[in-house]
C-alpha cells in the first residue's frame, strides 16, 4: 500500500522551506520543493519580522506541493509547522496582525533581565520555569513590550508557528515546546505561570490554550484550500520549536548526546522529566519541553552564527569565499593557534563580526590572523571545544554518563567540525540526519496519523533509512595542551 504524503514547513530565522514527505516501507521520500529568504528589517523604530511576506512564501510552497501529490498521485495527508522559538505576533479580533513581530535580536530587552530581577529574584523564575536566562527570552520581551505600551486592539499573543497555524485555520492555540522557550510555562505544571506573569503585571488574558505535539491545530480554511489547489487537510502541530522537531528526528537513546547544529547549537540530552537545581541554575541550562512528554535538557551556544557573519562580511569586502573550499583549507593547518569563548554577548549581533573577534582575541592576548581561512579555524575550534566543555557539565549536572553524540542540522555537514568535536570530547560522533528538523515534523504528523504508534517506532524508521557518517576521536598530545588553554579563556567568561 502506498503511504500518504506529509508536507512540513521549517521556518528558520531568516529562511524558510516547504518539504514534501513519504514514509513509504522501503524508502523515505524528502524532497524541498520551495526555499525563501525573510532577513529581519527596521521598521517603526525595532528590527522586525515581515510575516505577512513569510506567509505568502509558504502559500507558494504549499501550492507546490499540492501540484506534486497531484504528479505522483497520492494522497496529502497533513502539514505541519515550526520555527525558531521566542518571538511572537499579536492578532486582533478580526484576525489581523497588530504589528509586524519584533525580533528576538532587536535590541529593546537589552537591561530588562536586570528589571524583571528587581521584582522577581532570578532564582525564583528559574525554580518555576526552568529555562536558561537569555535577555531575548519572550518573558523579557513581553515585559518590555507592556512597558512600552501594547496595542488595544490586541487579543491574542502567538509564537510564530502558531500564527502561521491561525492564518491556514483560524484556531488561536499555541503548542507546548514551543511555548517553553517563552520562559513563561511552569516547567511542573506544563501551564502558563500565571502566578509569575500577574506578579510582573503582563496581560495574561492575551495568552492562548496549550496543546501537545501531535494535536490536530483545524483543518486548512475552505476558502484558502480553494486558492492553493489543496483539499482541506488537516494541520497538525509537530514540535513547533524547530529544535524540539530535530531532536524528535534524531536517532537518539539513553548515554547519547545531541548536538543541534546551525546558526545556534543546541547541546544536551533527552530526558523524562525537567532538572531543576541551584547547580543548574549556576551553569544556565535549561529544561524545553519535547515531543511526547520528553524533556530537552540543554545549553545555548552561539554556533555557526560567527563564521556566517564573517563570511558576510568578507564577500562584502570582496572576498568570495566558497564554505567547502574554506573547510578544506581549514582542515590542512595543523595545531591550535588561538581559541575565543563563543558565548561571549560581542557575539550576539555585532556591528562588525571579525571587529568583535579581534576585540576578543586582544583581550584574551591572542593575535588576529589576517587570512579568512586561519580565522574560520579559530571559530571552529573554539566551537568544538565549547561543545566538549558543555558535554562534561551535562555529565556532572545529571550523574549519566554520556557514550557518544548525535550532531544533526546543517552543521552535521561540516566534517571538520566533526571529527574535531570527536577529538575535544574524546567521543564518537555520528553526523546526521542533515534534515532532521523536517524529519522530525514528519514524524509527528505521522505518529498523529496512527502510521507509527510510538515516537521510539518513528525513530527505528529512520534509523533505518538514513546513512549517517562516523568520527572517532583522534586523540594527541597537542590536543590535550589545547583543551587547557581553551579551558583557561573560557573560565574568564562563566
Amino acid at each position: 500500500m502506498t503511504e500518504p504524503l506529509y508536507i512540513a514547513v521549517d521556518l528558520g530565522a531568516g529562511s524558510g522551506r516547504v518539504f514534501l514527505a513519504g514514509l513509504d516501507v522501503d524508502a523515505m521520500l524528502l524532497e524541498e520543493l520551495h526555499r525563501f529568504q525573510y532577513p529581519p528589517a527596521e521598521s517603526d523604530g525595532h528590527l522586525r519580522w515581515d510575516l505577512q511576506l513569510i506567509f505568502a512564501e509558504i502559500k507558494k510552497g504549499l501550492r507546490a506541493a499540492g501540484t506534486k501529490a497531484r504528479d505522483l498521485r497520492r494522497k496529502i495527508q497533513s502539514v505541519g509547522v515550526d520555527s525558531w522559538g521566542v518571538d511572537y505576533g499579536l492578532i486582533d479580533a478580526d484576525g489581523g496582525l497588530v504589528e509586524s513581530p519584533v525580533c528576538y535580536r532587536d535590541e529593546r530587552t537589552q537591561g530588562a533581565m536586570d528589571q524583571v530581577f528587581g521584582q522577581i529574584p532570578r532564582e525564583v523564575i528559574f525554580e518555576r520555569t526552568g529555562i536558561q536566562f537569555m535577555p531575548f527570552n519572550s518573558l523579557f520581551q513581553w515585559f518590555v513590550h507592556a512597558r512600552q505600551g501594547i496595542n488595544t486592539d490586541a487579543r491574542t499573543l502567538l509564537l510564530i508557528p502558531d500564527v502561521i497555524n491561525f492564518f491556514l485555520t483560524g484556531e488561536r492555540v499555541t503548542e507546548y515546546t514551543n511555548a517553553t522557550t517563552t520562559q513563561m510555562i511552569n516547567a511542573r505544571t506544563r501551564r502558563w505561570d500565571v502566578d509569575l506573569l500577574n506578579r510582573l503585571e503582563l496581560p495574561v488574558d492575551l495568552l492562548p490554550d496549550i496543546v501537545a505535539a501531535g494535536t490536530e491545530v483545524g483543518k486548512i480554511k475552505t476558502v484558502l484550500a480553494e486558492e492553493l489547489e489543496l483539499d482541506s487537510i488537516p494541520v497538525i502541530a509537530p514540535a513547533t520549536h524547530d529544535t524540539g522537531s530535530a531532536i524528535a528526528g534524531a536517532p537518539l537513546r539513553t548515554g547519547r548526546a545531541y548536538i543541534s547544529s546551525g546558526t545556534w547549537s543546541l547541546v544536551g540530552i533527552e530526558r523524562a522529566e525537567v532538572l531543576i537545581n541551584s547547580d543548574v541554575a549556576r551553569a544556565n541550562f535549561t529544561n524545553e519541553g519535547g515531543a511526547f512528554g520528553t524533556i530537552r535538557f540543554l545549553k545555548n551556544v552561539t554556533g555557526l552564527w560567527i563564521l556566517e557573519s564573517c563570511r558576510k562580511e568578507w564577500k562584502q569586502s570582496g572576498q568570495r569565499i566558497d564554505y567547502d573550499v574554506l573547510l578544506q583549507h581549514v582542515a590542512a593547518i595543523d595545531g591550535y593557534d588561538a581559541f575565543l569563548f563563543p558565548d561571549d554577548q560581542r557575539f550576539f549581533n555585532p556591528a562588525s563580526m571579525l571587529d568583535a573577534i579581534r576585540i576578543h582575541l586582544k583581550e584574551t592576548a591572542q593575535t588576529m590572523p589576517d587570512r579568512p581561512v586561519a580565522i574560520a579555524k579559530i571559530i571552529l575550534d573554539s566551537l568544538a571545544f565549547r561543545y566538549a566543555s558543555v558535554i562534561r557539565k551535562i555529565e556532572l549536572l545529571t550523574k549519566e554518563k554520556i557514550e557518544d553524540i548525535q550532531i544533526i542540522g546543517g552543521g552535521s555537514q561540516n566534517s571538520y567540525l566533526n571529527q574535531t568535536t570527536a577529538n575535544a570530547t574524546g567521543l564518537r560522533v555520528a553526523a546526521g540526519p542533515v534534515e532532521a528538523t523536517v524529519i522530525g515534523n514528519v514524524l509527528v504528523q505521522a505518529i498523529a496519523s496512527g502510521r507509527f504508534a510510538t515516537l521510539a517506532d518513528a525513530r527505528q524508521y529512520i534509523a533505518q533509512n538514513v546513512k549517517l557518517q562516523s568520527f572517532a576521536p583522534q586523540l594527541s598530545a597537542a590536543c590535550d595542551e589545547a583543551k587547557q588553554r581553551y579551558a583557561a579563556i573560557e573560565a574568564r567568561y562563566v
